[in-house]
């Protein structure tokens, strides 16, 4: 093919250009017997990266590559800390062969000088679950670090017991964080704040650089970002498990899949991290943890947003208020999409909403196509929008008052196939289903194009907790027949196919409840 440039390192290290008090220039530890476990060729093929197992492994230092590990901090549940890449080495930013900039880094890659007392090294398991629920999730749609490798190190790892090690290679848009702001607002001077907050315009809104909001534009750019992400979290039932700062990436992506899972019985109260117990990070939750670090982020940004402190929280609230605006038109207008309501005659993309900001705010706005024009257009969408919101949590209600499976359920009303499950039996549902069936008839819109509109926001498949446990044990003994064909199934979650019917069962009963651990 003409143009193609070659499958190669194309390193730039803009990051290392910053001062050194962001970070240490380090090169990762190498292991004694590196192996490639899985590798991601559908993102090799676009970064145009190499299949390279010594780099993958850190025994290498590819061509331009400048390996250094970042220095951030954090509130972990709470509580303030200074953090720092403990185990990660990044390697550099690999330019693409559309010109777009993607970090490398290596996770479980040694010991760095932000370690606190860690061995710098992770384990197959966990390494391998990020790769799985990293790929489930941009398959989702839903904004997201990937994964490119996972490298067996030959080494063995000591947790509760001995494990074998592995190293993940982590591609992100980029890894500043909430906490890497908190680092230099907190060790750090207002130039050091200012000088990170202008690397991160550069980076990731370049179209802002040149306003005299810049800082301003910034915060508004994050908040909606995040706005838009937790929102698609909820619903597809994700529950990231360790909302600290330091997990919030700037670019609006999902980062860090410790202690992750996605939901199978629907309770709003859902918590698997092993160590969250009082909750603080249960599924509903989410939305107010999310507010409440962007305000973190918001405190960091004060001394550029005006000289006036009183002035600029004034301007900082203005925007964190905007966070609640604009998650819930993407909330709303997702959930619907997932009952087959279209948004005002259109159909109700969240991830377009959020695009456009809040200027068709909560109370409707858009026009239908109705003779009424705008105006009755408003109104009827301010009565819908009332109507619809009060359907959306009457499901949820009854999901959790019969202990329905959360994605199972969507996708019953999706296919119209409603089998033994006790939830689809009840009174109560009936009723339910009935007032369902009434708002579908009032669109102007036919089964079909409902039905179309259901399958494009419910997912036929996600990465059960069960298939994931049973593929990483089979993977931990040797086999990764399994892991390869979970991973392939979840290429098309958004499929309703035959052939994905195994990978909607539930899992057995038990009586422990299922947890996570953070893998480090």
């Amino acid at each position: 093919m003409k143009n193609r440039r070659k499958e190669t390192w194309n390193f730039d290290n803009s990051y290392a250009r910053l001062p050194e008090f962001f970070y240490t220039i380090l090169r990762p530890t190498p292991v004694s017997d590196p192996g490639l476990v899985v590798f991601n060729d559908p993102l090799a093929a676009f970064l145009q990266t190499p299949r390279q197992v010594e780099v993958f492994s850190g025994n290498e230092v590819p061509h331009g590559a400048e390996p250094l590990a970042q220095a951030y901090a954090g509130h972990q549940f709470g509580h303030f800390t200074m953090l720092g890449d403990g185990r990660a080495h990044l390697l550099g930013e690999q330019i693409s062969l559309s010109g777009e900039r993607y970090d490398i880094q290596l996770k479980g890659s040694g010991r760095t000088p932000y370690s606190r007392g860690g061995d710098g090294r992770a384990a197959l398991g966990p390494m391998l679950r990020e790769y799985i629920v990293s790929e489930a999730m941009y398959h989702l749609g839903i904004p997201t670090t990937r994964s490119l490798a996972v490298v067996a190190t030959g080494e063995v790892v000591r947790r509760e017991r001995a494990l074998a090690g592995a190293i993940l290679t982590r591609v992100a848009k980029s890894h500043i964080r909430v906490g890497t702001f908190e680092y230099a607002f907190c060790f750090g001077t207002k130039d050091d704040v200012r000088t990170l907050a202008d690397y991160t315009i550069t980076r990731h809104f370049p179209s802002n650089a040149e306003s005299e909001d810049e800082y301003l534009l910034l915060l508004r750019e994050v908040v909606r970002r995040q706005a838009h992400l937790v929102a698609r979290w909820q619903q597809v039932g994700f529950i990231h498990g360790v909302m600290n700062t330091d997990n919030m990436a700037i670019s609006g992506e999902t980062i860090d899949y410790g202690p992750c899972a996605f939901m199978d019985t629907y309770h709003p109260k859902t918590v698997f991290s092993s160590i969250d117990t009082y909750g603080r990070y249960a599924y509903d939750n989410q939305p107010g943890i999310a507010a409440w670090n962007l305000a973190r982020f918001a405190e960091t940004l004060l001394p550029l947003l005006h000289e006036d402190k009183r002035e600029a929280i004034r301007l900082a609230n203005k925007e964190l208020e905007g966070f609640w605006e604009v998650y819930n038109t993407c909330w709303l207008t997702g959930m619907k999409a997932k009952l087959g309501l279209f948004e005002n005659g259109v159909e109700g993309d969240a991830e377009a909403t959020a695009e456009d900001g809040t200027e068709d705010d909560a109370e409707g706005g858009m026009d239908d196509g109705t003779e009424g024009g705008a105006e009755n257009g408003a109104e009827n969408g301010a009565v819908n929008r009332t109507e619809d919101k009060s359907l959306i949590r009457d499901l949820l209600q009854l999901m959790q008052r019969h202990q329905a499976d959360y994605t199972n359920t969507f996708r019953s009303l999706t296919l119209n196939k409603f089998d033994d499950t006790a939830i689809f039996s009840q009174p109560d549902f009936l009723l339910w289903h009935k007032r369902w069936q009434s708002r579908l008839d009032e669109q102007e819109r036919s089964k079909d194009e409902c039905t179309a509109l259901m399958k494009r926001h419910n997912p036929a498949i996600i990465p059960r907790n069960h298939r994931v446990e049973e593929a990483l044990s089979a993977a931990e003994n040797g086999d990764l027949t399994i892991v390869n064909r979970l991973l392939h199934a979840l290429e098309n979650p958004y499929g309703h196919t035959s052939e994905q019917e195994e990978f909607s069962e539930l899992p057995a009963p038990t009586p422990h409840r299922y947890r996570t651990f953070c893998g480090t």
